[in-house]
C-alpha cells in the first residue's frame, strides 16, 4: 500500500490579500489592495467571500442595521455603500426574512461606488476587516433561512396605526400645546394596548413569549438618549440594556410593547431635539452663548423628567383595570427573566456630563410639554 502524500495547492490572490485583514498594518493592506487591483479575475471570489462574511455576522447575532451603524461610525460613506450592496445581495437569496429585517434592508444605501481599482480594493478590504472582527452578540431573533421564521404579518394592528399617526402629528406641529395633547393621547393608547394584550394572554394559552429588538443610540449625547430609551422601555413593561461600545440598546419585552417603545422613543427624541434647538435659539437671542454642556444637560433633564412622567401615566392607566394587574405582573416577571437570561452580567453606568443649569431647566420644561398626563391642553384654533 502506498503512502498518502500531502498535496498543496497555490493560494489564490484573494487568500493572499486576506492576510491583511487580521493585522492593523496599513502597509500590508496597501500591498493586498495592489494584488487585487492587478488581478481582475479575483473580483468574483472577492464578492463571494464578502457575502460569506456578512452571513457570518448574522450567525454571530448581528442584523443589517447593526452592521451599517458600525460601518457609518467607524468608516466612510463609500464603505457604507459597499456594505449596503453586499447585504442586499446576500439577503436576496432567502425566500423569507425575519421580522424587522425587510425594513432594515429597504433602508440600505446600495448606490454603486466608482473608483480606480486600487482605491476600490482598499475600501473593500477595510470593510472586510471590520466584518471579520465582529464579536458575537446576544441574538434577538432568527437568522435568514431559519425554518422558525414566521410568515410576515399582513399590515399592523389598528391601534399602532393610530399611535403612529398621532406621534407623526406631534413631531410636525410647531405648537407645543398641540404636541402635548397628541403625545399624551398616543401614550395612553399604548398603555391601554398593553393591557389589552395582557388580558388576551391571561384568557387563553397564546404561547406568546418575550422577545427583543435592538435600537440604535447614536452620538452625540448618547448617554442621555440611552436614558430616555430606558425610561420609555420601563414605562411600557420592557427592559433596556445599553451597549455603549457598539452604539445600541437591546430592549426586551413582548412584541406589542416593543413596537410601542420603538415608536415612542423615536418620536420623543425628535421632539426633544426640536425643543433643544428652540431653547438654544432663545438663549442666543438673549445674548448668552450655548455650549455642548447646555445641550447635554438639556437632554439629560428631558430624559429624567420624561421617565418620571411616563411611569406615572403607566401606573395610572393600569390602576383603572385592577383585575388585570396580576396578568400584567406575570408578563413583567417573564420579561425580567428573559432579560436576565440574555444578559446575566450587567452593570450600572454613572452619567458623565458637564453641568449647565439653564440647559437642565429648559430640558425639564420641554419634558413637561411632552404631555403624558391626563389633562388635554387646548389645541390652537384650526389644528
Amino acid at each position: 500500500m502506498g503512502r498518502e502524500a500531502d498535496v498543496s495547492t497555490p493560494r489564490t490572490t484573494v487568500e493572499k490579500a486576506f492576510d491583511a485583514l487580521y493585522t492593523d498594518d496599513d502597509t500590508a493592506l496597501d500591498t493586498a489592495a495592489s494584488l487585487l487591483a492587478a488581478d481582475p479575475a479575483a473580483d468574483a471570489e472577492l464578492a463571494r467571500r464578502g457575502e460569506e462574511f456578512v452571513r457570518r455576522a448574522w450567525e454571530r447575532g448581528w442584523q443589517p442595521a447593526d452592521v451599517v451603524r458600525l460601518a457609518r461610525r467607524d468608516l466612510a460613506e463609500e464603505h457604507v455603500r459597499l456594505l449596503g450592496a453586499l447585504i442586499a445581495s446576500e439577503t436576496a437569496r432567502y425566500e423569507r426574512l425575519p421580522a424587522r429585517w425587510a425594513a432594515q434592508v429597504a433602508d440600505l444605501d446600495t448606490r454603486a461606488w466608482r473608483a480606480d481599482r486600487f482605491s476600490y480594493a482598499t475600501a473593500v478590504l477595510e470593510l472586510y476587516r471590520l466584518l471579520v472582527r465582529l464579536p458575537s452578540l446576544e441574538p434577538v431573533g432568527p437568522v435568514p433561512g431559519d425554518s422558525s421564521i414566521p410568515p410576515p404579518a399582513v399590515g399592523e394592528p389598528r391601534m399602532l396605526t393610530r399611535i403612529r399617526a398621532l406621534l407623526a402629528k406631534a413631531e410636525a406641529t410647531g405648537y407645543p400645546e398641540e404636541a402635548e395633547a397628541l403625545t399624551a393621547k398616543a401614550q395612553e393608547l399604548m398603555a391601554r394596548h398593553s393591557l389589552d394584550e395582557a388580558a388576551l394572554a391571561s384568557g387563553a394559552a397564546t404561547g406568546d413569549t418575550p422577545g427583543a429588538v435592538r435600537i440604535g443610540v447614536d452620538a452625540p449625547y448618547e448617554q442621555a438618549k440611552a436614558i430616555l430609551l430606558d425610561a420609555v422601555a420601563t414605562a411600557n413593561h420592557c427592559r433596556a440594556v445599553w451597549n455603549e461600545t457598539y452604539g445600541f440598546s437591546t430592549v426586551v419585552g413582548f412584541e406589542a410593547d416593543l413596537e410601542a417603545v420603538e415608536l415612542l422613543h423615536t418620536s420623543l427624541l425628535v421632539q426633544g431635539t426640536a425643543a433643544m434647538t428652540r431653547a438654544e435659539a432663545e438663549q442666543r437671542a438673549g445674548g448668552r452663548k450655548r455650549t455642548k454642556s447646555f445641550r447635554q444637560s438639556f437632554l439629560l433633564a428631558y430624559a429624567n423628567r420624561l421617565g418620571a412622567r411616563l411611569a406615572t401615566t403607566s401606573r395610572r392607566v393600569a390602576s383603572e383595570t385592577p383585575t388585570l394587574l396580576p396578568a400584567l405582573a406575570s408578563r413583567e416577571v417573564a420579561v425580567t427573566s428573559h432579560a436576565d437570561a440574555m444578559f446575566p452580567q450587567t452593570r450600572t453606568t454613572r452619567v458623565r456630563a458637564m453641568w449647565d443649569e439653564a440647559g437642565w431647566t429648559d430640558g425639564t420644561t420641554a419634558a413637561d410639554r411632552a404631555g403624558l398626563g391626563r389633562h388635554r391642553p387646548q389645541v390652537p384654533p384650526g389644528h
